[in-house]
């Protein structure tokens, strides 16, 4: 019980330092937009965005579930097996995480987290622990529907816009319906950051949950059951806000202003599809990347206007990153294990 107890801090405060990063890379995806298009300050952005973040989180809690006993599941090994895995998995999201921060790359941080259990998983108790049919109906399905959705969505937002200004405002100054659609962008905005809560805000609050009930500090009366305590809602969505104030600096950069040449139009047609995007897979459990749904977005709100306002190298780079995280993580999670147990 001792050694549980200590494993279980352990997590909390590795789960809070990946949350943190969290913050630094994915949530800033809901702000990079309007804070290119200068709708809104950064503070502001900011301000909106942990506002918004943190609804989210207490809205809906499936993905929570989803990432803390759904890749390994709670019962597959012996507790403190288990909580060596987490917080192998933890370790190992973190390091890719920080190298992708530290050089501006956006990547997926919860498929970083997945990927680093998967490999934590396997090397603990080999492939039969997995449960693959939760990582192929949730976790790689979102993977191939998430950046989809998000450029379709993205495309037809502001193919409509397009549509509709020429129909009804062709006559009116661009001044004004640029003004008009910064105004827009906040409302988009809010709405990108409380779909972010809704689904990558909840990878800490799973971690942090499963290892409390695996500890025995949560008691359960179903094994379905997954209550994530208010307080780890409230600690979770308040460190990742501030991962986005004090790191989040280079991401915007990339998201806002290398992967395209953005308008206020753009802006709002990238957070709103992908927000919309989002949400339906938060309410599947699906623990989707907000990074390629919102980049995508970000590409398709442009893609049908000129191709020429698209930074291809930097889309490529995003790209690899992408393609590689789930794999790479899954390896350091798995070395991260093999060290630790060492270590014990």
């Amino acid at each position: 019980m001792v050694m549980a107890l200590g494993f279980v801090i352990v997590i909390i405060s590795l789960a809070l330092l990946y949350d943190f990063l969290n913050g630094a890379n994915d949530s800033a995806n809901a702000i990079a937009t309007v804070i290119a298009t200068k709708a809104l300050t950064p503070l502001k952005a900011l301000s909106l965005a942990s506002f918004f973040n943190l609804l989210g989180a207490f809205t809906f809690t499936e993905v929570a579930k989803t990432v803390g006993k759904g890749i390994v599941p709670t019962g597959a090994l012996p507790t403190n097996v288990f909580l060596l895995v987490l917080i192998s998995g933890l370790l190992g999201a973190i390091i890719w995480t920080y190298i992708c921060t530290s050089l501006g790359i956006p990547i997926s941080v919860t498929h970083s987290l997945v990927g680093a259990i998967l490999g934590a998983g396997i090397v603990a108790g080999g492939t039969g622990i997995v449960q693959w049919k939760v990582l192929s109906d949730k976790v790689f399905l979102a993977i191939a529907l998430g950046p989809f959705a998000g450029f379709i969505a993205g495309a037809l937002l502001f193919s409509l816009i397009s549509w509709l200004l020429y129909l009804f405002f062709k006559n009116t100054p661009a001044t004004n319906t640029e003004g008009t659609f910064k105004k827009l962008q906040i409302i988009s905005s809010s709405f990108m950051a409380f779909s972010h809560g809704m689904n990558d805000t909840q990878n800490a609050m799973g971690m942090i949950t499963a290892a409390l009930i695996t500890g025995g500090f949560i008691l359960v009366e179903h094994p379905e059951q997954f209550p994530v305590p208010w307080w780890v809602k409230i600690m979770c969505g308040s460190v990742m806000a501030l991962g986005t104030l004090l790191m989040g600096g280079k991401v915007i950069r990339t998201m806002g202003w290398r992967l395209t040449k953005l308008e206020p139009k753009h802006g709002f047609s990238a957070e709103t599809g992908a927000g919309l995007a989002v949400v339906a897979v938060s309410l599947a459990g699906m623990p989707v990347s907000t990074t390629h749904v919102i980049g995508s977005g970000v590409i398709g709100g442009t893609f049908f206007q000129s191709l020429r306002r698209i930074r291809w190298p930097e889309v490529w780079r995003m790209l690899t990153a992408w393609v590689i995280t789930i794999p790479l993580a899954a390896v350091i999670g798995g070395a991260v294990y093999w060290v630790v147990q060492l270590g014990l």
